[in-house]
């Protein structure tokens, strides 16, 4: 059986992810502390005691996820379940950075504060209430692109996230992702769904975050993960240092190709998808793309014990 550890994206986020974890796991709770300290902040009360709207600030949730996702790898480490258990590593948007930091291509507290950089250049990048997002369900991804090209009329309007064989995510400017959302329906999908982001994220217009993130990962040591990469904007393994910097560059206007990322591991032979960290969200994306592929949690001591178990 091969294996591939998959990190979660925003929309992830609850209040209380990876408390149990810390309490179960000393180095669980390390996680937390760790980005706690590198924060200058206590991150870890907003993600256990705060409240949900604070939580769901991009700034903030970008580096929660994170530390919810290296604590539950920070768990299955302690049951003898390290990075060596997986023939590849990706992550869905931020997921990317917590799917390096596993892998040891980034250190902890780097990976923390290049997600609080990361998620204050994303919302700063577009007035909030200029740009939005809309899931079009039931139509693929050239479908997508056709509908995100005729709702454009001038206005930056494109396929951000390539979810799965039903879900496509358009990004842009509000009024043209409206726009595609009502196209979308009358080409045929089940369903165009607004969704409640703060940024519309992976398209042309956070390009001023792009700027920002080249610099903060110029400053930052990037080594050569313990295992490949498959990287969001090319659906391919990547271990270059180099590589890894320009690539998440990128990866901050241009697509997230998770369904072709999956695709790309299953036919280097991976059967079984490992989500480490809060929620389920991509092994449900997982499910449609393959029914053939297993997809099991660790997100909580419940589910990295059964893991353990075998």
């Amino acid at each position: 059986m091969t294996i591939a550890f998959v990190f979660p994206g925003q929309g992830a986020q609850t209040i209380g992810m990876g408390k149990a974890l810390a309490e179960a796991y000393p180095a669980a709770k390390a996680i937390f502390d760790e980005v706690d300290e590198a924060l200058g902040e206590s991150l870890s009360q907003l993600i256990w005691e705060g409240d949900i709207e604070t939580l769901t600030l991009t700034q903030n949730a970008q580096p929660a996820l994170m530390a919810t996702s290296l604590a539950a790898m920070r768990a299955l480490e302690a049951e003898g379940l390290g990075i060596e258990k997986a023939a590849f590593v990706a992550g869905h948007s931020l997921g990317e950075y917590s799917a390096l930091a596993a892998a040891g291509a980034i250190s902890v507290a780097d990976t923390a504060r290049l997600l609080r950089t990361r998620g204050r250049a994303m919302q700063s990048a577009v007035p909030v209430g200029e740009g939005a997002m809309a899931a079009i369900l039931g139509l693929d991804l050239e479908a997508v692109r056709a509908v995100a090209d005729e709702a454009a009329q001038g206005e930056v309007c494109q396929a951000a996230n390539d979810n799965d064989p039903t879900q496509v995510v358009v990004s842009g400017a509000k009024a043209a992702v409206e726009r595609a959302a009502e196209i979308a329906k009358e080409k045929g999908a089940k369903r165009a769904v607004m969704l409640p982001v703060s940024a519309p994220f992976h398209c042309a217009l956070m390009q001023p975050a792009a700027d920002a993130m080249a610099e903060a990962l110029a400053g930052v040591e990037i080594k050569s993960p313990a295992v490949p990469l498959i990287a969001n904007v090319r659906a391919d393994a990547v271990t270059d240092p180099d590589e890894i910097r320009k690539l998440l560059v990128e990866q901050v206007t241009g697509s997230v190709r998770w369904r072709e990322s999956v695709q790309a591991m299953a036919a280097k032979g991976v059967t079984e998808f490992w989500e480490i960290g809060a929620g389920k969200a991509l092994s449900g994306m997982i499910r449609k793309i393959d029914r053939s592929l297993t997809s099991r949690q660790a997100g909580t001591p419940e589910d990295v014990q059964a893991l353990a178990a075998g």
